[in-house]
């Protein structure tokens, strides 16, 4: 297990700097200079423009500006945004509790509700309760989360008045509570057909016959035998989506005025701040790569035939 773990955590290295490196290089390509957009439309002096980048170091080469940024996340530094001359540090540290309440809610919706469906299709497969959990799963993936979004404004707070249009207090679960509804939306569909698809195959499997053919109770044989073979699809999935759900932040806390991360890189993205947004996105492949180990790890517990050298 301890060599399966290093060789792993040597794997993300490359991994790591690949992704950061790729967007690091997409937003320093994009047109628009930051320190420009700082005077707006005002008439700025070239050569000011040009000490101030000068003084941020956006006057080097693209390569060596990633070589600094890597040796100063060595020393925890994200880099400082243009326009507010705030660490980026500083900023993550204000709206990330915001965005993991957000991602926390919509991962334990998704889990509990997508896994939960999933369970009632795959046991009733074939039936009316099967196709109706198949039809609201389709829709839930063929509408967009914007629209989604707006659509649950409209219903929820416009007409039926149950909550504010808006969220209010960014620390406030209840709130937070709708837009975490929007935002596990597609992946509580994808969660419930895949639960439902890997339920009616394992349904259908030798070990759970001999299972029945012992007189097992009905209740021991779903929990012990046919969830722990139908979860490890279903844990793959799951430690995929969280870095998915960060990201999907941006659309939902955007459309719900949320003060999160994803409104930090909105934000970012309008002022063209390259600090800002790799600073977030550093973080957010940290978590994702992090996740995913705590995933492979976990299907030893789910299977155990399945052991790491």
């Amino acid at each position: 297990m301890g060599r399966y773990v290093a060789r792993r955590l040597l794997q993300m290295i490359p991994v790591f700097i690949g992704t950061t490196l790729m967007v690091f290089l997409m937003m320093y390509v994009l047109p628009g200079d930051p320190v420009r957009a700082l005077w707006g439309e005002q008439t700025i002096d070239p050569a000011q423009i040009a000490k101030i980048r000068g003084e941020l170091g956006l006057d080097k080469p693209i390569f060596v500006q990633y070589f600094d940024y890597l040796v100063g996340l060595l020393h925890g530094d994200f880099g400082q945004q243009i326009a507010s001359q705030r660490p980026v540090a500083e900023v993550i540290s204000q709206a990330l509790p915001v965005t993991i309440r957000l991602t926390v809610l919509a991962f334990g919706f998704t889990v509990v509700m997508g896994i939960g469906l999933g369970l009632v299709a795959g046991l009733r497969a074939g039936r009316k309760t099967d196709t109706v959990v198949l039809l609201l799963t389709l829709l839930f993936i063929s509408v967009p989360s914007f629209v989604l979004g707006y659509l649950f404004q409209w219903i929820f707070a416009n007409q039926l008045g149950w909550i504010t249009p808006t969220v209010q207090d960014s620390m406030n679960i209840g709130q937070l509570l709708m837009p975490a509804i929007v935002l596990a939306a597609l992946s509580l569909a994808y969660v419930a057909r895949l639960t439902r698809t890997s339920i009616a195959e394992n349904m259908r499997a030798d070990y759970m016959r001999t299972a029945v053919a012992k007189g097992l109770p009905r209740r021991r044989i779903i929990s012990m035998h046919l969830m722990r073979n139908s979860l490890i699809p279903v844990v793959t999935f799951l430690g995929v989506d969280i870095g998915n759900l960060m990201a999907g932040a941006v659309v939902t806390e955007g459309i719900f005025n949320v003060q999160g991360i994803g409104r930090e890189i909105f934000e970012a993205l309008q002022r063209r701040e390259g600090s800002t947004v790799v600073g977030i996105v550093t973080l957010i492949v940290l978590i994702y790569l992090v996740v995913n180990l705590i995933v492979d790890l976990l299907y030893a517990v789910l299977d155990p035939r399945i052991r790491y050298a």
